[in-house]
């Protein structure tokens, strides 16, 4: 199994957070991808025992990036933020009903567990409740965050395609996995006030909206590429 950490500028809360996810013994590796930092982020995460790669400036590039680099024998591939904010003990509930084959998506929802206070802020919560109500009514299925902290068997994020460069590539993982019909759990698990550093989304009025509008617009501009996507793995 395999974690991996999308990072720009987290040196402060990066040691911290690979730390984290080894200590709970259920990762084989720890993937950080440097997303273009200007600090030490990458000499940090190496330093805590994680394989660093880079990647061109965007979140989505990172993911990517660092999904590529897993090893051969990765199954499950665990996502989570470089900030501190995600509690990375809660690693073995979203794992656990991959490895007994009951689901092959399973995510957190901050709004379902325990915050921090001034973890997130009301925009971050609205846009998720949105979010949820639209991949309801086009997908019928149940979302009531769009947390990044989440776990996906390996051959089933292969087959999603996907395409989104940047912070709405959360959102397009949970509405391709709802077209493609993969069976997903959604769990609460608790959140954190980031460790330190600045947030990239959601630490500006003018970022949280400006990740919003490219989020929410995510359904809107795909729905017939998924759609399609999926009538092709049909054929």
């Amino acid at each position: 199994m395999s974690v991996v950490i999308p990072a720009l500028n987290e040196e402060e809360p990066i040691t911290g957070v690979v730390c984290e996810c080894f200590a709970t013994g259920v990762p084989d590796e720890v993937i950080v991808v440097d997303n273009g930092s200007s600090d030490r982020t990458a000499e940090r995460a190496r330093e805590a025992g994680a394989r660093v790669v880079t990647a061109p400036r965007g979140y989505g590039r990172a993911c990517a990036a660092g999904v590529s680099a897993v090893s051969p024998e990765c199954e499950i591939v665990v996502f989570l933020d470089g900030d501190g904010s995600d509690v990375p003990s809660f690693m073995n509930e979203l794992v656990n009903p991959i490895v007994r084959g009951a689901y092959d998506f399973v995510i957190g929802s901050r709004t379902r567990g325990q915050r921090e206070p001034g973890s997130m802020n009301f925009q971050q919560i609205l846009s998720g409740r949105i979010a949820g109500l639209i991949l309801r009514l086009l997908y019928g299925v149940r979302y009531s965050d769009m947390c990044a902290f989440r776990a996906i068997r390996r051959d089933a994020l292969a087959k999603l395609n996907m395409r989104e460069h940047t912070y709405g590539w959360n959102l397009e993982m949970q509405m391709r996995a709802a077209c493609a019909g993969l069976r997903i759990l959604e769990i609460p698990v608790n959140h954190r006030r980031r460790a330190g550093g600045e947030s990239k989304v959601s630490g500006t009025l003018r970022g949280t909206f400006v990740a919003g509008a490219r989020i929410l617009a995510a359904p809107r501009s795909d729905v017939a590429t998924v759609r399609a996507d999926r009538a092709k793995s049909r054929a």
